[in-house]
């Protein structure tokens, strides 16, 4: 649930009954949610000029949506050896992995614009190992794979192999975390159905040109 990086000017929140609907869940109005929530999705809204239709599906239970959100912007936004594009990467390859279309999208469209490659959300979810990405990534990714769809067979070899990846310790537990919490992401966002917002379909999918010299 990263904020998305600011691409067009502020719209309204997206209604409680939309259609197609976002979930299979009753849908809280903004202003039902506890005060803190509501400020936190505002803040969202304000900087993305969208809000984020995970935000009000799983409002339907605020008090897991409070425990989600403080997770994820533990594990996403902390400082430490992976960049923010490395973490969006691990969220977009183990979500392709656990077939979560939300996630996926979402996912895909900040990874396009904070690491500026229109290519690599698309690769990384189809197939990581042929993407455009350093061995270290590769590493990266693969490790998050065996956490996200077996991760009673991590061993030492493993950390072994990180560790010579230039990885330590902390940067590992962030990798397997990151995968370990957006499998429950993942299965969440399934169970309800949710339903992408439009607007990340379309995100960072042409690079900017860079100015001409004069």
């Amino acid at each position: 649930m990263t904020t998305p990086p600011a691409t067009t000017p502020a719209s309204p929140a997206s209604p409680a009954a939309a259609t197609p609907p976002i979930s299979r869940w009753p849908v809280p109005a903004l202003d039902d949610l506890p005060e803190d929530l509501r400020a936190r999705i505002l803040a969202v809204q304000e900087k993305a000029g969208f809000v984020p239709n995970v935000f009000l599906a799983f409002g339907h239970r605020p008090a897991e949506l409070r425990a989600f959100m403080d997770y994820h912007d533990a594990l996403m936004l902390r400082d430490g050896g992976l960049s923010k594009a490395e973490r969006e990467m691990i969220v977009v390859a183990t979500s392709a992995a656990n077939d979560c279309l939300y996630c996926v999208v979402a996912h895909g469209a900040i990874l396009r614009v904070v690491a500026k490659q229109p290519r690599l959300s698309d690769q990384v979810a189809t197939n990581y190992r042929k993407a455009e990405i350093t061995p270290r990534q590769r590493a990266m990714l693969d490790f998050a794979l065996k956490v996200c769809t077996a991760s009673h067979t991590v061993d030492e070899s493993d950390f072994e192999r990180l560790r010579g990846h230039g990885f330590g310790d902390e940067d590992i537990w962030d990798i397997g975390a990151i995968a370990a919490l957006f499998a429950l992401s993942n299965r969440m966002a399934s169970l309800v159905s949710l339903r992408p917002n439009e607007e990340f379909y379309g995100m960072g999918r042409v690079a900017t040109p860079k100015p001409t010299a004069r």
